[in-house]
């Protein structure tokens, strides 16, 4: 595929229209190995996802083409079964469960998901094509897309509060937007864990933490190595990845051993595999990336043997703020979930937002006012007392 090279200003008199295509048809061309290139998930994430998760996802993607036919972006998204009752344990519900008894796919729709299928999303903005163009020519035509593909539901997944004024184009499409579980934020601009905990915390906040990293403090055989690449310990990883995956009331993607060994080879200068032996035994890790000036904590896996016990977790956030301020870095960002420890150690919440229509228009007059109502956010106790909760919506 070819690209042209005019500024931004002159796309505003081209049209655009989108179209899907195979990644053997866009691989390696500049759109594609342009996408994503500002965030820490750039097209290798993608590419990736596509190897290790075609069991679990359809991966697809949108070209982006200009009047002339030359693609100017190059937007993934991918196909799956989605239950739009999951967040809300729709199984453990005595009507819901009685229905799906004689109608298994009672509220669970084939749906086209804008974004990625293992984290935030984003728009695939160029140089040359401006964010609010992509978002436009997405919105005008991905209706048609969805129903060409056999898809009910629409749902852009996960993308930042930060892209709400651009993606009204969707909302005037009809397209409802509510709350996705939020990411958090942790400033840890200090000269030291222990200056993060004196100058953030709370007094009573820091005697529970030191009493919980007590827990650990006379175990002199745990120790903490991290490295770019997990290929030489993936299946020691993987264990205790599941461990935490099959405790979790909400899942979504499920990641496969050749995902963490793939990450490490292939975007080596992006992430970061911590791991905490005991002995010869790994006890934990975290699977970490970087960008700019902030870590971020996308997985973790614990030997639930001793895990809770050694208040483990709190030794593995520590260990990790600690590496974090060593190498410079402000600001410590965690994907969604466990959010009681991080409100009181002071985190922030980082709102990302889902946006979804249904292909039919009665089906969505009734999706758009049910939709505020069924995500889960708005039933999570804990959410509520973060300062910044109403930014959420």
């Amino acid at each position: 595929m070819s690209t042209i090279g005019p500024g931004a200003s002159s796309t505003r008199r081209e049209s655009f229209s989108i179209s899907v295509v195979s990644r053997a048809e866009f691989s390696g061309c500049a759109p594609w190995t342009s996408t994503f290139t500002d965030q820490r998930k750039d097209y290798r994430y993608y590419e990736i996802l596509d190897d290790t998760l075609r069991g679990h996802f359809d991966h697809r993607y949108f070209a982006i083409v200009d009047s002339r036919g030359h693609t100017r972006a190059i937007q993934p998204f991918f196909l799956v079964d989605q239950d739009i009752l999951e967040g809300l344990g729709a199984e453990r519900v005595y009507l819901i469960s009685l229905v799906r008894r004689f109608y298994p796919r009672f509220l669970k729709l084939r749906a086209l998901m804008v974004g990625c299928s293992a984290g935030e999303a984003h728009l695939a903005a160029t140089e040359t094509l401006p964010i609010d163009i992509v978002a436009e020519t997405l919105s005008n035509g991905i209706i048609e897309q969805a129903r060409s593909l056999n898809a009910q539901l629409i749902v852009l997944k996960e993308f930042p509060s930060r892209y709400r004024n651009v993606l009204r184009y969707f909302v005037q499409r009809g397209f409802a937007r509510a709350p996705s579980m939020p990411m958090t934020m942790l400033d840890i601009g200090y000269e030291s864990f222990e200056a993060y905990m004196a100058k953030a915390l709370k007094s009573s906040t820091r005697k529970k933490l030191r009493k919980k990293l007590e827990a650990t403090a006379g175990i002199t055989d745990i120790r903490l190595s991290v490295s770019d690449d997990a290929a030489s310990f993936v299946d020691d990883i993987y264990p205790l990845y599941l461990q935490v995956f099959d405790r979790s009331r909400m899942q979504f993607e499920k990641l496969t051993k050749e995902f963490f060994r793939q990450l490490g080879q292939r975007m080596s200068d992006k992430v970061r595999f911590f791991a905490w032996r005991r002995g010869n035994t790994l006890v934990a890790f975290s699977l970490c990336m970087v960008q700019g000036d902030s870590l971020y904590a996308e997985y973790v896996g614990f030997d639930y043997s001793v895990a809770l016990d050694l208040h483990l977790y709190h030794y593995v956030v520590r260990d990790m703020i600690s590496w974090g301020i060593s190498k410079g870095y402000k600001w410590f960002r965690s994907s969604g979930l466990n959010y009681d420890p991080k409100l009181h150690m002071r985190h922030r919440l980082d709102p990302i937002d889902l946006y979804v229509r249904h292909t039919s228009a009665l089906p969505n007059a009734i999706f758009r006012m049910a939709l505020p109502w069924i995500v889960p956010v708005r039933y999570d106790a804990t959410l509520k007392l973060f300062p910044n909760y109403k930014e959420l919506w």
